[in-house]
């Protein structure tokens, strides 16, 4: 199991603070992610991601354009976004995007596509809200064989037809890896199982292994459909530092802030320090010490079968200087650490 296992970090690129306690620009954002996946590609992580937004709160909007700079200052880390709002875009433009970054890093990039968890690109790009169901199928369909063949044709519901349309440019060598991100909804793990595309699975609260039936779920549809399943992945917030304690004070008014301002958006309560001590200790939330947050992963990749886990490493207001610190802890500790944890665990 630890041989192939990967371990992965992924932003959303949101606003942070700089020394004088005032957020910095989108721009500033944006290049410090930039330096962030440097650090991660030196420190020996597998993969880094980007996700996709358009509100004030988060800095990336362009995850392609932001992927292929970092392409630029790197040489081995996979390069994908967390994740591509399928629904709102042109899946051949995206993967006209994905298929160009792959070329520019040198075969590197992947996709995980998904609904996303906010519904800012759907009135900005002119789409329907009431067909956000309908759409996510229906280019998921088209991304599906886009990903899969060289040469297109097919008929669906929201766009017109493609008869043996080529796509340029093509993938160089290979298929383009694709993710289904998934938060919680049977329908999408199976659609994934479906088209034969890894499980990427964002547990952002509550104890990790209540995901274990959605896993099983994955492989016996895998299987109805006649195919070998394929990888399970789990994205989830955390915070690594010197000390459990210190890892805790640190991310705790940035998370709690970033936290009660999507929560009052969607009617949650605000956030009280127990709740948050309980998603350290027994949810989602991998904060503490490189030996606390490896003894997590490990725990949580047998129980789900993984074979990713990606650390959501920002957090709010969470300043860069932290985030570096915490990556080079993922990286150099952290990592070392779960592959040891892995490796222990019989065949």
């Amino acid at each position: 199991m630890s041989h192939a296992f990967q371990f992965g970090l992924d932003t959303f690129g949101d606003i942070t603070v700089g020394a004088d306690g005032a957020p910095l620009s989108h721009a500033h954002v944006i290049r410090n992610v930039i330096e962030e996946a440097a650090l991660a590609d030196e420190a020996g992580v597998d993969a880094f991601g980007v996700g996709e937004h358009h509100r004030a709160d988060f800095a990336i909007a362009a995850p392609e354009v932001v992927l292929a700079a970092i392409a630029s200052r790197t040489k081995r880390i996979i390069l994908g976004s967390a994740v591509t709002v399928l629904s709102s875009d042109d899946p051949i433009r995206v993967f006209q995007r994905f298929s160009t970054l792959n070329a520019a890093s040198n075969g590197r990039a992947e996709v995980t596509v998904g609904r996303g968890s906010f519904i800012e690109s759907f009135p900005l790009f002119g789409y329907d809200l009431s067909r956000y169901e309908e759409l996510f199928e229906d280019k998921l369909d088209l991304f599906a064989a886009l990903a899969t063949q060289d040469t297109i044709s097919w008929q669906g519901r929201t766009r017109p037809p493609l008869d043996q349309q080529r796509i340029f440019p093509p993938i160089e060598g290979r298929r383009l890896p694709t993710w289904v991100g998934v938060g919680g909804s049977p329908e999408s793990v199976v659609r994934a199982a479906r088209y034969g595309m890894p499980l990427m699975l964002a547990i952002i609260g509550g104890d990790p292994k209540r995901f274990a039936p959605y896993a099983d779920l994955y492989r016996r549809a895998c299987a109805q459909f006649g195919r070998a399943p394929r990888k399970i992945g789990v994205h989830s917030p955390g915070y690594v530092a010197a000390s459990d304690e210190q890892a805790r004070e640190e991310l705790w008014p940035h998370y709690k802030a970033m936290r009660d301002r999507i929560g009052a958006e969607r009617g949650w309560p605000p956030m009280g320090r127990a709740e948050y001590d309980q998603e350290a200790e027994r949810g989602a939330l991998y904060v503490g010490s490189a030996q606390t947050v490896a003894r997590k992963i490990a725990d949580n990749a047998k129980a789900l079968g993984m074979a990713r886990f990606t650390l959501k490493y920002s957090a709010g207001t969470l300043p860069h200087d932290n985030l570096m610190r915490c990556i080079a802890l993922y990286g150099n500790e952290v990592i070392p650490l779960v592959r040891e944890m892995l490796a222990a665990v019989p065949a």
